[in-house]
C-alpha cells in the first residue's frame, strides 16, 4: 500500500467520497518508489507514537477515515496533524526525519569517469590510493588519484536514496504546511503516489 500526504486550507476539506480540490493544495515531491514513504518514517515518532503506527491507526483502525480522497486510486483521507496544537510535534518530526536522512546518507566515495567511454568508478574515501586501472568497458587507463576525481558522492543503494529523499521532502512539506496553518492529511492507495507538487521550505 502507498501513503499519500497533502495539505490544504481547512475550509477546502470535503467529506468522502468526494475528491479533495486541487486548488491551494500542497504535496511533497516524493519518489515514485513503493514503500519509500513508509520506510522514511521508520524510527521517527509523532506525539510519543511511532509515526508509522499513527498512520496505520488513522487509516486502518476501527474508526475509518472520512475526508475526501486525494485522487484516483486512493481512499478517504484522515487528518495526520492539525495546527496549532500539533505544530510543535510536527516540527520535531521534521527535524527527526532530516536527522535520520543524514545518519543514513551512506559512506562517502570519490568518483572518476573514463575519458574514453565515460564509465564511472567510485571508491570509498578511506580506500582511495593513487593507482591506474584499466577501464572494464573499453580498456582505457583511468587514473584513480584524488586530483583527477569528479568529486565526492554517497555510496548508497537506490532504494535507500529514495527513502532519504522522501525524508527531506516530507520534512520540508510538514514545515510549510504548519507555516501556512493548514491541516496535514494522509490517505492510502494501492499504488505508489505520483510525484506531487514540490513544497518550498517555510520562510
Amino acid at each position: 500500500m502507498a501513503f499519500r500526504f497533502l495539505a490544504l486550507p481547512a475550509h477546502r476539506l470535503v467529506d468522502f467520497p468526494k475528491t479533495l480540490p486541487d486548488e491551494e493544495r500542497l504535496e511533497p515531491d516524493l519518489p515514485p518508489v513503493h514503500e519509500a514513504v513508509e520506510r522514511a518514517l521508520a524510527g521517527a515518532e509523532f506525539r510519543d507514537l511511532k509515526a508509522r503506527d499513527r498512520l496505520r491507526a488513522l487509516l486502518q483502525g476501527d474508526r475509518p477515515p472520512a475526508l475526501g480522497s486525494p485522487g484516483k486510486g486512493f481512499g478517504a483521507s484522515a487528518i495526520f496533524a492539525q495546527p496549532p496544537q500539533d505544530l510543535p510535534a510536527l516540527l520535531r518530526l521534521a527535524d527527526e526525519l532530516e536527522h535520520l536522512a543524514r545518519r543514513e546518507a551512506g559512506e562517502r566515495a570519490l568518483v572518476w569517469k573514463c575519458g574514453q567511454c565515460s564509465a564511472r568508478y567510485a571508491v570509498p574515501v578511506a580506500l582511495v590510493r593513487q593507482v591506474s586501472i584499466r577501464c572494464e568497458r573499453c580498456g582505457n587507463p583511468v587514473q584513480l588519484s584524488s586530483q583527477e576525481s569528479l568529486g565526492e558522492e554517497a555510496l548508497i543503494d537506490p532504494f535507500q536514496g529514495a527513502v532519504n529523499s522522501s525524508r527531506h521532502q516530507l520534512a520540508a512539506f510538514f514545515r510549510e504546511a504548519m507555516a501556512r496553518g493548514w491541516p496535514v492529511l494522509v490517505a492510502e492507495g494501492g499504488t505508489p503516489a505520483p510525484r506531487g507538487r514540490p513544497s518550498s521550505p517555510a520562510a
